[in-house]
């Protein structure tokens, strides 16, 4: 259990295959946490994950629903992958409007480590897996913005022990 008074917003940061559900599951457990993920509903839902509209459409109702929930006093991760330094500065501004803390986890992975991850989650085949190729990907290193110093500077610092 996490002893930090307060509900917190946790925002998890990466490309596909560096461990944001792995965190979020666990971070969901340790605070507790309600974690939402936009892969596991689509899926659950039986809805093609590349289809953009939709997936954008879905996470603007679970910003709404974590604001919602942020007001009530419960910590909330989101799991939406924050490529980009204007959607982790719109919801950080927001959550802190509201003062809750808000922590971000990037996670980081070789091209190389992410293909042989991806590669791996494909051949278990879990529920929802779809494959992710090595170009597909490489066109996805390009989009994302990562973080740099000044910018994890602006959120708050996960307690110890908890840090991604």
């Amino acid at each position: 259990m996490d002893a930090s008074p307060g509900p917190r917003l946790i925002l998890l940061c990466g490309l596909p295959g560096s461990g944001k559900t792995t965190l979020a599951k666990r971070l969901a457990r340790e605070i507790p946490a309600v974690r939402l993920c936009p892969d596991e509903w689509l899926v659950d839902l039986g809805v093609d994950l590349f289809d953009e509209h939709l997936r954008d459409r879905l996470e603007r109702r679970f910003w709404a629903h974590a604001q919602d929930l942020l007001r009530l006093g419960q910590s909330v991760i989101l799991e939406f992958g924050f490529w980009g330094r204007s959607e982790r500065d719109e919801k950080r501004l927001a959550a802190k409007a509201l003062g809750v803390r808000v922590e971000l986890h990037c996670l980081a992975a070789s091209i190389d480590e992410l293909c042989r991850r991806l590669d791996a989650r494909s051949r278990e085949g879990g529920p929802g897996t779809v494959p992710i190729s090595r170009e597909l990907l490489e066109g996805y290193v390009k989009l994302f913005q990562a973080p740099d110093d000044d910018e994890l500077g602006l959120f708050d610092t996960p307690p110890p022990g908890r840090r991604g």
